[in-house]
C-alpha cells in the first residue's frame, strides 16, 4: 500500500517550472514550424498547437477563466475563420513554393535585436519585482468587469474586423 505524500511548495514549484519551461520548448518549435513550412494548412495547424500551448500556459498560471477564452476564441474561432479564408481564396493546398521574401535573412537580426531591447526594457523597468497575489483569488465575474468594462469597444470592434475577414474571403473566392 502506498503512503500518499505531500510534496513541500518549493517541489511544486519545480514541478510548474519543468512543465513551463517544457510547454515553452513546445510552442517555440510550433512556432517554428509555423513560419517556416510551406504549406498554408499544415501553417495553420501549428497556430493550433502555438495557441493550445498558451491555453495550457494560463491553466499552470491558474488562470483558468482566461485558459478557456483563449481556447474559444482563439483555438476555435479564429483557427476556423483562418482555415476557411484558406480554403475561400482557394489557396494552393500542400507545399508552395517562392513564399519567402528575398529579404528574409534581414528579418532575423532586427528580431534578435528587438528581443534584446524588449528584454533589457523589461528588466530595467521591472528589475525583481514579483507579482503579488490577489487577495482570495479573483472571481470569474471580477476578471470579466476588468476585461470587458475598460475594452468594451474594442471587443466589439475586433468582431466586425473578423467578420469583414470573412466577408472579404467570400468575395474573393466568388466565381463570376
Amino acid at each position: 500500500m502506498m503512503v500518499p505524500v505531500l510534496l513541500a511548495a518549493s517541489e511544486v514549484n519545480v514541478a510548474l517550472n519543468v512543465a513551463f519551461g517544457v510547454l515553452a520548448v513546445v510552442m517555440i518549435g510550433a512556432a517554428l514550424f509555423v513560419v517556416t513550412t510551406k504549406n498554408v494548412v499544415h501553417a495553420a495547424l501549428w497556430l493550433v498547437i502555438v495557441l493550445s500551448g498558451m491555453a495550457a500556459q494560463y491553466l499552470l498560471a491558474a488562470a483558468e477563466f482566461v485558459a478557456v477564452s483563449q481556447v474559444l476564441v482563439y483555438v476555435g474561432a479564429v483557427m476556423v475563420l483562418f482555415l476557411f479564408g484558406i480554403m475561400l481564396t482557394r489557396a494552393q493546398i500542400g507545399a508552395e513554393g517562392n513564399l519567402n521574401n528575398p529579404g528574409w535573412a534581414l528579418g532575423i537580426p532586427v528580431a534578435l535585436l528587438l528581443l534584446g531591447v524588449m528584454g533589457w526594457a523589461i528588466i530595467d523597468l521591472f528589475g525583481d519585482q514579483t507579482i503579488e497575489e490577489a487577495p482570495g483569488g479573483a472571481s470569474t465575474q471580477a476578471i470579466s468587469d476588468q476585461i470587458l468594462s475598460p475594452y468594451l469597444a474594442p471587443f466589439l470592434a475586433i468582431t466586425f474586423v473578423l467578420l469583414a475577414a470573412a466577408i472579404g474571403a467570400i468575395v474573393l473566392a466568388r466565381k463570376d
